[in-house]
């Protein structure tokens, strides 16, 4: 597929906008930005493509309202900024969508929506219905509630997990950057935009630098993070600048715009991209070189007698990350047996299990319809 039928032939948009482009330099809102975006947005969806808004700002704008001129640390001062400044973000945007006859729908999320199974589906099926009723879901994570350890921490990974939610054609991550360089622009004048690659490119990491600002909490790096998760359900992403003019309707005429990262596999079930689309993993097992090579090249279940340590607080049911023998995660997946099980199983044949626990259990630590290599 060329680069232009990525954009032309999506029918089903998640826009990421971040703070850098919704408010003034720490300002407040930049009303006049938000307008433009909304006119944006309505024009893809007269052309019938769904779009879901994960918008930034709530912070930024909290920060305005309360006159301060730096992004606090404490999280009590975060979540505060955050449940004073969102009022005024879905206000803003709001009263521009209706404009346009278009109705707004706040979507407020956390990492427990994300990992429990139950909410998860119920989260999906809310966006569904909203998109059938041709509302705009407007997304952002319910800072005020969530704990620091169980963030998501940023925007660029909830507009990912919300493209493998509705299982999204395209995602666009909006910046104030043109794209992904192969040098960071601000310090390289021969810095050259990287038009486009694998999203499963690990390569492209090398040159991500910490371009974070004292508005937003994301850089370059959370953004590749990001196109790797939406990948999983086979969605493009498309790293631009929120800049450039008409940029959104530049894009769905399938003008080369920003950095497009391909999905290189085809799309995985449902169940899987919630697996993949784990923040937090309950523990970690560490298999050894055959069990690796077994998982990653025959998509086979993982068995006890190939782990040879493991680590954290997991029950039957929980969500893990499997390590190489190089401390690299190469799959993710939800286990049969505890921590305490698993320990008592180390490099033991299934045939042995029922002796050892004394039950008859299942034949694999993690059964491979349960597994996601990453």
């Amino acid at each position: 597929m060329s680069r232009a039928q990525y954009t032309k032939e999506a029918k089903r948009w998640v826009i990421k906008i971040g703070s850098a482009l919704l408010t003034k330099d720490g300002k407040g809102l930049d009303y006049a930005a938000i307008k433009d975006w909304s006119e944006q947005i309505a024009g893809l969806r007269k052309q019938g493509i769904e779009i879901i808004l994960v918008s930034s700002g709530s912070v930024a704008e909290g920060m305005s309202r309360m006159g301060w001129s730096k992004r606090p640390t404490e999280l009590a001062e975060l979540q505060a900024a955050a449940a004073i400044g969102q009022t005024g973000l879905i206000e803003a945007y709001e009263n521009q969508f209706k404009k346009h006859g278009i109705q707004a729908a706040q979507i407020l999320l956390t990492h427990d929506d994300i990992s429990n199974r139950k909410r998860y589906l119920n989260a999906r099926n809310t966006l569904r219905a909203l998109l059938k009723f041709k509302a705009l879901p407007i997304i952002n994570e319910n800072d005020t509630v969530a704990l620091e350890e169980m963030r998501l921490g940023d925007n660029d990974t909830l507009a990912a997990l919300a493209a493998n939610l509705i299982e999204a054609d395209l995602l666009v991550i909006l910046t104030d950057q043109e794209g992904l360089f192969d040098k960071d622009p601000r310090h390289n004048t021969d810095a050259k935009l990287i038009s486009e690659d694998s999203a499963n490119n690990a390569d492209l990491l090398k040159f991500v630098g910490d371009i974070s600002t004292s508005l937003g909490s994301g850089g370059m790096g959370t953004k590749l993070t990001a196109a790797k998760r939406a990948a999983h359900s086979g969605c493009a992403t498309v790293i631009a600048s929120g800049r450039e003019e008409k940029v959104l309707q530049r894009l769905a005429q399938g003008e080369e715009v920003g950095t497009l990262l391909k999905p290189e596999h085809t799309q995985i079930t449902a169940r899987k991209q919630w697996i993949a689309g784990q923040v937090q993993v309950c523990g970690v097992l560490y298999l050894d070189q055959g069990a690796s090579l077994a998982i990653q090249k025959n998509g086979t279940s993982l068995l006890p007698v190939g782990i040879e340590k493991s680590e954290g607080k997991f029950d039957r049911g929980d969500v893990v990350d499997c390590k190489n023998t190089n401390g690299e995660v190469i799959a993710r997946g939800v286990v049969n047996y505890s921590r305490n099980e698993v320990c008592q199983l180390y490099k033991t044949p299934s045939n042995q299990i029922s002796n050892i626990l004394g039950y008859a259990g299942e034949a694999e630590i993690i059964h491979r319809d349960n597994l996601v290599v990453l």
